[in-house]
């Protein structure tokens, strides 16, 4: 069984990727490596706001509810 996946980690280590791909002695093997391996992350972390959002039920004042809308 796979572990849950946590939002906020997932973020930091994107934020972790982002400053070694800034930095100037990554070689280009490395950087198509933690390139990849961003894009995965950001791939999971689309799907983990999508999955909340659609869970999430917004209490109108009449005591009904209805689907979260994400905002463009």
């Amino acid at each position: 069984m796979s572990e849950k996946f946590d939002l906020e980690k997932a973020f930091s280590d994107l934020d972790a990727k982002v400053l070694a791909l800034e930095d100037e002695n990554i070689s280009l093997e490395d950087s198509f490596k933690v390139y990849q391996e961003g894009i995965d992350l950001i791939v999971k972390c689309n799907a983990s706001i999508e999955e909340v959002e659609g869970k999430v039920r917004v209490l109108e004042e009449n005591g009904g509810t209805h689907e979260f809308q994400r905002k463009s």
